[in-house]
């Protein structure tokens, strides 16, 4: 009985093979290969559209657009305005109204445009026959690198922002350190005076004690 079951299961296994199409060498998979193109806009050649890349990669550096502040216009720090007004050489600028149908008409001049509305420098650097804004100090430092002080983004108006996850090192000041005219131990030890001593009153001084209290 079990050479039986072995005939027929053998006889049933070659003949399901033989109703099975043989696999030819077309059949066999093989990995595709994929060329890649690259995307030419058309009127442009290869390489006059690698050229416009890098023209436009050149603009997009100049700007900056990760920076911080305005981006459509170069303004000076805040400090250096106000030096300037109490100079009597700068004044608060009002927006021009119509500005480039008056600009086209003749009736005003590309400087007299203020450099906020008309996209341009604090300095009138922008305009070639304008007369340029001179520089003071403040300015000179704040195109330096001092704007990034200008630029923080802490709440407390500069210096780094609040260390949320607890990693950043902690810093503090020294123990030689002056704020306010004082160091850090004079500080600990400070009395606020009294109303007394701040209408003029002297205050008596306290007897030194002696040995036990006594002598």
């Amino acid at each position: 009985m079990r050479t039986f079951t072995v005939t027929v299961a053998a006889t049933t296994l070659v003949a399901a093979t033989a109703f099975q199409p043989p696999i030819s060498a077309a059949q066999t998979p093989r990995l595709s290969s994929t060329e890649l193109y690259e995307y030419i806009p058309s009127g442009f050649t290869k390489a006059s559209w690698a050229k416009f890349k890098e023209s436009e990669a050149k603009k997009k550096a100049a700007k900056n657009l990760g920076r911080m502040g305005p981006k459509g216009f170069k303004s000076r720090s805040f400090q250096s305005f106000q030096e300037a007004l109490e100079r009597g050489e700068a004044s608060h600028m009002m927006p021009v109204e119509n500005a480039e149908k008056r600009l086209k008409a003749g009736e005003i001049k590309l400087e007299d445009i203020p450099y906020m509305q008309r996209g341009g420098s604090w300095d009138n650097s922008d305009v070639k026959s304008a007369k340029k804004v001179r520089w003071l100090k403040s300015d000179e430092d704040y195109a330096k690198g001092g704007f990034k002080r200008e630029q923080s983004v802490s709440i407390f108006g500069f210096g780094a922002g609040l260390d949320w996850t607890g990693q950043r090192s902690k810093t503090g000041p020294s123990s030689t350190e002056s704020r306010q005219g004082m160091t850090v131990e004079q500080a600990k030890k400070y009395q606020a005076p009294t109303i007394s001593q701040l209408k003029g009153a002297k205050t008596a001084e306290k007897p030194k004690k002696k040995m036990f209290g006594l002598f």
